[in-house]
Order: structure tokens, then sequence, then C-alpha cells
């Protein structure tokens, strides 16, 4: 059943919001590697971004244990795991990390095995060159990372919940694994697809980020090299609608992710892989009649882009053989952040 409930407040939110408290540009020097840059410089060495990563993951998961998986082709993948019963795996967005679930992943835990890794380019995973037509950060590439993580962890079949850009990579892991998803539940997302095909002038200028990060190297790298710290401000700051939403802990995790050449020039892979490499996967889907064959549970912000440009029910029927039901919350963007106990409360009906 299709179930959309437009919320409404006695009073009503003032008109603006700040997600993260203390908001103030910071001024900084481009970063030394993108004056005469012909590459992407070298990421942290991958012990001390894991170390970094962890200290804050050990107050916000305390029940968690974290992990570091080495797969095939030098790739780390990072994560935590903890709880037990069935195995649910938990995909963050951009520009963001696996803290991104620190508000609902205790409870999930308490009836599941909770597992939340930092996407391949994120957080403390690895972040390799994007390779030909950037393959290496194609979603097909980035779902194969997470289904051998399950793998290693003994899980063969188990349930996804994707965040924005982990909402791509859940949906490219069911399409190509599907014996693996018991069920997929998708936050504040379309099908890539389906979001290029429908762009216009208002998606344009409130997503341009998309069109941003897919210029060639080196140019979103080095603009925002010069002053990640603020871009990463803004950003939070103008998709939350939820005053205060980001804790101070979690952004100062993502802080210390994203700030790193590696990183900036990850997430710009990640996004002109999804404007090439993936939109080829998509069509060969199509022309195929390749379709989602479980239950999928679409939420998204009634307050956010997405569910202002598209019909995301009807984009993800479009994509489905099976059921699709779908719910807004009155929030931005940020779902598991801006509201997580509406959040919890349909992670726990579906999965």
């Amino acid at each position: 059943m299709h179930r959309r409930q437009l919320h409404e407040r006695a009073s009503s939110p003032p008109a603006r919001y700040l997600c993260c408290s203390q908001w103030s540009p910071v001024s900084k020097s481009a970063p030394e590697a993108y004056r005469a840059a012909k590459r992407p410089p070298a990421q942290l060495p991958q012990e001390q971004e894991q170390a970094r990563a962890q200290t804050g993951e050990r107050r916000m998961f305390k029940d968690f244990e974290a992990q570091t998986f080495r797969l095939a082709k030098w790739i780390q993948i990072h994560g935590v795991v903890g709880g037990s019963g069935p195995p649910v795996l938990l995909l963050h967005g951009f520009p963001q990390t696996h803290v991104c679930w620190h508000k609902v992943a205790p409870e999930l835990a308490s009836r599941f095995t909770v597992v939340a890794t930092d996407l391949r380019g994120y957080g403390a995973s690895s972040k390799p060159e994007g390779g030909e037509n950037h393959i290496n950060y194609s979603k097909r590439s980035m779902a194969l990372d997470q289904v051998e993580v399950m793998r290693r962890l003994g899980f063969n079949r188990f349930r996804i919940v994707g965040h924005d850009r982990g909402g791509r990579v859940a949906h490219r892991l069911a399409l190509d694994h599907p014996e693996a998803v018991e069920r997929l539940v998708v936050l504040d997302v379309a099908p890539t697809a389906t979001m290029y095909a429908g762009t216009n002038h208002s998606f344009a200028e409130a997503y341009y980020h998309w069109f941003f990060l897919i210029q060639p190297f080196d140019l979103p790298e080095r603009l925002i090299g010069a002053n990640a710290e603020y871009f990463l401000r803004w950003t939070l700051n103008a998709w939350c609608k939820v005053d205060g939403a980001i804790t101070e802990e979690a952004l100062a995790a993502y802080l210390r992710a994203f700030q790193s050449p590696g990183a900036i020039h990850a997430a710009c892979e990640d996004y002109r892989a999804a404007a090439t490499i993936d939109l080829e996967h998509d069509t060969a889907d199509e022309r195929a009649g390749r379709r989602l064959s479980m239950p999928l549970l679409a939420l998204w912000g009634a307050r956010g882009t997405v569910a202002r440009e598209f019909d995301i029910w009807q984009a993800w029927r479009d994509k489905s053989a099976s059921q699709v039901s779908g719910e807004d919350l009155y929030c931005g963007h940020f779902l598991p952040e801006e509201a997580p106990e509406e959040t919890l409360t349909q992670l726990l009906h579906f999965l």
C-alpha cells in the first residue's frame, strides 16, 4: 500500500534551520597537494584513518565492535557490528559515514545483527583512484564490497537499509545479487536514472552538487579542498531541516573523514561514476527488463528536495516487480538523524 501522509504542526517552524551549531566560515588556504596536482594525492595511512574513526565510534556505538574487512584488490572496508538476530546492513550517504546511524543502530541491534559500514571512498574505508570510466566507484563495485563484507561475517542473505548514496549502492546490490537481499529500504532517494531524466531548473539549482562534483579532475577537488570544512558544514546545513539534529560528536566525525584530499577525490569519483558508468548499467537493466524482486520500503523527508521534485513511491514502483510501500517523514534529507524515532518505527515494522 502506498501511504503518504503530510504532517502538520500546530506552529510554523522557523524559516531557517541550522543542523549544526557554531556554523561559521573557516578560512584556510588550499591544500598544497592541489596547487599543481596531476593526480589525487595518497590517502592517509589506512591504520591512521581507522584509529581516528574508532575514537568517536566507541562512544556512539558502545556495544558494537569496530572491524576492518580486507577484501580483494587492496580494498579495505571499515565498519561496526553489533546485536544479534537476522542481519541488517546499513549504508550511509554523502557527505557522511556509518556514524549517521548512531541514533537508530543501538535499538535495531536489540532485534537484529546490525552491520554499518563506510562505503568505499568514505570514512575509514579505502579510497582508490577512479580507474577507467570511474569503474572503481561504480555502484556495482561498491555493492560487491558490501556483499563480500556480509559473506565474511557468515551472512549470505540479509536486509539492507541505504540512505542517499547508500541507497544507490543498495539498489545496485539488490539488482546484481537478488539472492542475497531479503528486504530493501531506501531513504530519501529516487533511482539515479529517474533523477537525471527528470532534471529541470528547480532540481539543478537545489542539487547543484550533482553537476559540480562530476566535473573533470581536479576542478571540484581543488575548489572544495580550499576550504573543505566550510563546504561540509554548508552542505549539511542546507539539507537538514531540524535544528540540532546532527550532534557535535557526529559532525566532528564527518569533518575528520571528509577533509583529506583522498576523501574529497573519492566523493567526486562516486558522483562521476553515477553520471557515466552507473547510467550505462541502469540502461542495460532496462533493456533486459530487470526489476527489483524483493519487498521495498521507501522513506523520504517531506521537507526535502527529492520529495519536492519527484514522486518517490512511483519511481521505485517503476523499478520493482515486488511490493513497494512508502512513507514521508516530517524532516529534511537526513532521516536517521532528523527523525530517528519515526525512522526506527518504520524500519522495525518493515524489516
